[in-house]
Parts: C-alpha cells; sequence; structure tokens
C-alpha cells in the first residue's frame, strides 16, 4: 500500500475542508426529498464522497460549489427514489381505529421517518428565520412533500423552500427556466389539496408554548390522563410508527392512555430536538433499575393545545441518529 505524500494529504485535507461545510444544509434537503433521516444521511454522505473524488474535475467557471453539491445531492434523491414508495404519515393510511389493538407493524419505508434538527438545520440566525426553517422540516410538511413527484418537489424545495432564483434551479437540473416555472406551479397546486396537520414549530423563546409543554410533560410524568387529555384540540391524533394504528380525537387517545395493557405510569420525558418540534424521548423504568427509551415522542401544537402525538418506536435504532438522551433521570426522580 502506498501512502499518500504530505502534498496529497494536505490537498485532500483542503478538499474535506471546502466540502464538510455544507453537510447539514445537504441533509435538510436530502432529508425533505426522501423523507428519512437515515436516508437523508446516506445520500449526504454518498454526495461527499463522489465529489471528493471528483473534486479536481470541478470547474468553478460552470457554476458555484453549492451548486454542483445540489446537483450531485438531487441526482443521488433521484435515483433513491426512482423505485420507492411514496412515505406517509399513519394518518395517510387508512381510517383511525375504532378502540385498542394497535396491530403488526408496517416496513420502515411504508412512514416518514425523523430527522434530528442538528442535522438538517443550521441553528445560527434569527429565531423568527429559524422558526420558519423547523416549519420545513415538520413531519406534516415533509409528509405533505412526498405527495409530489420526484423533479417537482426538487424544483419546490429549492424554490419555495430554499428560495433559489428559478434560473439556478434551471442550471442545477439541466432544464429550462420555463420548465422549472410549469413544475413549481403543479407542485403548489397539488400540496394545496393536501390535508396538512395543523401545528407550529417549536419556539423555546415563546411563554405560551413553553407553558402548554410544561403542563403536559407534567400531567404524563404524574400519569394524571384526565389533565393530560385536557391539553388535547378535540380532534387530536395518536399514532406510533411502524404500526398503521392510530386514533382520533380525545375520548379514543383517553381510552388508550386508560388500557392497563397500554400504561405509561412511571415513564419519563427528556427533550430532544427533532423536525423543527416539540419533542421528547419517552423513557420507561427498565427491569435491571433505571430507565431505558421506549420511544421519540413529536407533537404538534397550534393555539395553546396539542393537536397530535407521534411516537416512533424503534427506540434504540433511533438512536444511532439522534444518540442517546441528554439527561436520563434517577430512578427515584
Amino acid at each position: 500500500m502506498v501512502e499518500p505524500t504530505t502534498v496529497q494529504t494536505s490537498r485532500l485535507d483542503a478538499q474535506t475542508s471546502r466540502l464538510e461545510p455544507f453537510r447539514t444544509e445537504l441533509t435538510g434537503y436530502c432529508y425533505r426529498m426522501l423523507g428519512s433521516g437515515f436516508e437523508a444521511e446516506d445520500a449526504v454522505q454518498e454526495t461527499l464522497v463522489r465529489a471528493w473524488r471528483s473534486f479536481d474535475r470541478y470547474d468553478e467557471r460552470r457554476g458555484s460549489l453549492r451548486t454542483w453539491l445540489y446537483r450531485i445531492a438531487t441526482n443521488i434523491c433521484l435515483d433513491m427514489l426512482r423505485s420507492a414508495q411514496r412515505r406517509a404519515l399513519a394518518m395517510d393510511l387508512g381510517p383511525a381505529a375504532d378502540g385498542p389493538g394497535i396491530g403488526a407493524p408496517a416496513p420502515e419505508r411504508v412512514f416518514v421517518q425523523p430527522v434530528p434538527d442538528g442535522a438538517a438545520l443550521s441553528m445560527h440566525g434569527d429565531p423568527e428565520e429559524l422558526a420558519l426553517r423547523r416549519e420545513t422540516i415538520r413531519l406534516a410538511f415533509v409528509a405533505a412533500l412526498q405527495h409530489l413527484p420526484p423533479r417537482q418537489r426538487a424544483v419546490l424545495i429549492l424554490r419555495d423552500v430554499l428560495c433559489w432564483r428559478a434560473e439556478e434551479v434551471a442550471h442545477l437540473l439541466e432544464s429550462t427556466v420555463a420548465s422549472v416555472t410549469s413544475a413549481l406551479q403543479r407542485a403548489r397546486a397539488t400540496l394545496r389539496t393536501v390535508d396538512r396537520a395543523p401545528g407550529e414549530p417549536f419556539r423555546p423563546a415563546d411563554p405560551n408554548q413553553r407553558d402548554l409543554l410544561a403542563r403536559y410533560c407534567d400531567a404524563f410524568e404524574r400519569h394524571d390522563v384526565e389533565a393530560l387529555v385536557a391539553l388535547l384540540h378535540e380532534e387530536a391524533t395518536m399514532s406510533m410508527p411502524p404500526v398503521r394504528f392510530w386514533l382520533r380525537g380525545r375520548d379514543q387517545i383517553r381510552l388508550a392512555l386508560l388500557d392497563p395493557a397500554a400504561s405509561c405510569a412511571g415513564a419519563r420525558l427528556v427533550p430532544v430536538a427533532a423536525n423543527g418540534s416539540p419533542a421528547f424521548w419517552q423513557l420507561r423504568p427498565a427491569p435491571e433499575g433505571g430507565y431505558r427509551p421506549f420511544g421519540l415522542v413529536l407533537l404538534d401544537v397550534a393555539d395553546g393545545l396539542v393537536t397530535g402525538l407521534t411516537t416512533f418506536l424503534d427506540a434504540d435504532r433511533l438512536m444511532t441518529l439522534f444518540g442517546p438522551p441528554a439527561e436520563l433521570p434517577s430512578a427515584d426522580r
């Protein structure tokens, strides 16, 4: 094996230092395209590897480094989506359940999957701008994007989310401005027909949202079902991917929370940054003592109430993407 020379190592380090700063924004773009934090991570890694291998052929006269990387990422995403089925939320897959019994899990590829905020969003800038960025990775928005054909999806994300000019998108897609404009109009028309769950992005500085989340966590950890249900919107939904089962309405959710076979008594909630939304690891007592993650809970909140609860149950796998909970409560908490 031939060891790289000092000059080669220096050149490779320089290439990496130019490519790596784009990782977060590319992950956000690929996540909106693919609807899976795991797939977005894979797509971005492949993008950077391809760019690193062909960096010597990159010609700045043909476009910026950013545009070149987005072109590679777009082509990778389009290839990944070529034979993939549309990812969805449980509410898109069938009617609400009427009573307990969650059924067998569906394959992972059926559902929109979560993503860590830190992987997909830049945390710098004005708080209102950050709130807008958070809105574009909420589960409901990403699920709505999955209704679009892949190229329309790319056009809408680049134009309406990332605010690229039509000429830039046409150059990236090797298309025309007229074609990009037409695709954007069709994409916007389709999104207007998609029923999106109401919800606000996570706003840590908003006292009303902070108060709602504090009361929700308190009621949950005391297993006070009546207090918890009082914080829900009348038409709130509850789902638990990877199972297709979902519920609509306070009364149905109340019955599910009171079911002894699915009791959350003794569970704890630890905040986590996911999908630009209020989110928590749900921890349950472990037989050997202490707590272990049971699921990743994402909340939709609007107008001072919780409008949706989504609990991703595959906690062990999700920890490989999110890392373990930032803090683990003591057994006597």
